[in-house]
């Protein structure tokens, strides 16, 4: 029996699924998938996704702008970005994927460069008043320090360690755990550790698949089970609140 889930971050945009989008958005409804928070994080991207989320009433975007971009796009680029999610904002409910990755960031200059660009996203989401997620790899502290004053926010696949964990949700923010938690040990002790009421979950499909092959948001259900083994709770559960929280974080 399919448990209502609410997928809180994937990329149904991303190219991986230009054979069989239609299908993939299919399969997760089959699955018991009741809402999926589609997070662009491009220009092209961001408008694939409005394009998804008006079609599909199950969809809802978030506009982003990655750290890819923050990093080494070029101040058009990013500006343009910019621009598209303040006219778009009506129709989002949430603002990013955005953030920092200092795994990626070589230099200090790059560090700069990106952190800049992140802190325009952040004034963006105070400015709307919409919920910010976060892409922090390696830079879970700093993200933190920069979010203060933003009234949500989500940490979108949190990967870092149960102490910053505990800070994040201390601010009242949400922690969004991939599919990883599947087979990760380290996400499955961050899944025992996270206040149920603060947990998200997500695919962040096409990545990190707990099956062989392409992730997609039907495979939610796959990390059900196991956080409910966790946390020693109910699968219908675990599914209930995560959804409960998605809806709330987002106002969907």
């Amino acid at each position: 029996m399919p448990y209502p889930i609410i997928d809180s971050h994937c990329h149904l945009d991303f190219p991986k699924f230009n054979r069989d989008r239609e299908e993939t958005i299919l399969r997760a409804r089959e699955a018991g998938v009741v809402g999926m928070v589609n997070s662009g994080i491009s220009l092209k991207g961001n408008r694939i996704s409005l394009e998804l989320a008006e079609k599909n009433e199950d969809i809802y975007v978030a506009l982003g702008l990655s750290p890819d971009i923050g990093r080494g796009g070029e101040d058009k680029e990013i500006n343009a970005i910019l621009a598209q999610i303040e006219e778009n904002a009506e129709k989002a409910v949430g603002i990013g994927e955005a953030g920092l990755d200092f795994q990626d960031c070589k230099t200090n200059e790059e560090r700069e460069r990106q952190t800049a660009a992140f802190k325009k996203v952040i004034e963006l989401a105070k400015d709307l008043d919409k919920p910010l997620i976060v892409h922090a790899r390696q830079a879970e502290a700093e993200v933190l320090k920069l979010v203060k004053g933003v009234n949500t926010v989500i940490y979108h696949c949190y990967s870092g360690p149960v102490e910053t964990m505990r800070e994040i949700v201390d601010m009242g923010y949400y922690i969004s755990l991939a599919t990883l938690v599947c087979f990760s040990e380290h996400h499955q002790t961050l899944a025992e550790a996270v206040p149920l009421e603060n947990l998200l979950l997500e695919t962040d499909s096409p990545f990190l698949s707990p099956r062989k092959g392409r992730n997609e948001p039907a495979f939610i259900v796959d990390s059900v089970p196991v956080v409910a083994q966790l946390k020693d709770m109910e699968p219908a559960e675990i599914a209930k609140s995560t959804t409960e929280n998605a809806r709330r974080a987002f106002s969907i």
